[in-house]
């Protein structure tokens, strides 16, 4: 059996072609416009807690690049993390540094505003922050900051601000 596919192309068919192929162009331009930026997450590959975090940002929308680096140290140095904010992974996006368990929200909020600073940072590791959710969540401070500089940029309880 043949089918004689120019045959059976009626105007109205090919109109409606044509139309849902605008709109979708209209649509994918839009979804597109809001895409978040890629990141790329710095972490050591024994590290747990680290996946959990990542896996927190991708359900929030984000595209991220994982770097398995065994000397987490030298990275930190690099991206010029500052001593007492340490955590144990580092992020890129944005020309932004992003250090620890920073929730997405925080880091959406700091790519949307775009203050003048080198990154966020939640130093240590907060219970009930993204990747360490289990026991009693604290309550912790999400830091911007320069290289002389600190401020609080949010103050979370899990992922929530507060």
């Amino acid at each position: 059996m043949s089918f004689d596919f120019s045959a059976s192309l009626s105007r109205r068919f090919v109109l409606g072609l044509a139309v849902s192929g605008a709109g979708l162009l209209v649509c994918g331009g839009r979804v597109n416009a809001t895409a978040l930026p890629q990141m790329v997450v710095h972490r050591d590959p024994t590290c747990g807690c680290c996946h959990k975090w990542v896996e927190h940002l991708v359900a929030n929308g984000f595209p991220v690049t994982v770097n398995d680096v065994p000397g987490m140290r030298a990275v930190k140095a690099k991206l010029g993390v500052p001593p007492d904010l340490a955590s144990c992974h580092t992020a890129e996006i944005d020309g932004y540094i992003v250090e620890g368990h920073v929730p997405a929200s925080a880091i959406k909020r700091l790519i949307s505003d775009k203050p003048q600073a080198r990154g966020l940072a939640v130093p240590g590791m907060p219970v009930g922050s993204p990747g360490m959710e289990g026991g009693e969540p604290e309550t912790y401070d999400v830091i911007l900051f320069n290289a002389d500089t600190r401020q609080t940029f949010g103050r979370y309880r899990e992922d929530k601000a507060v």
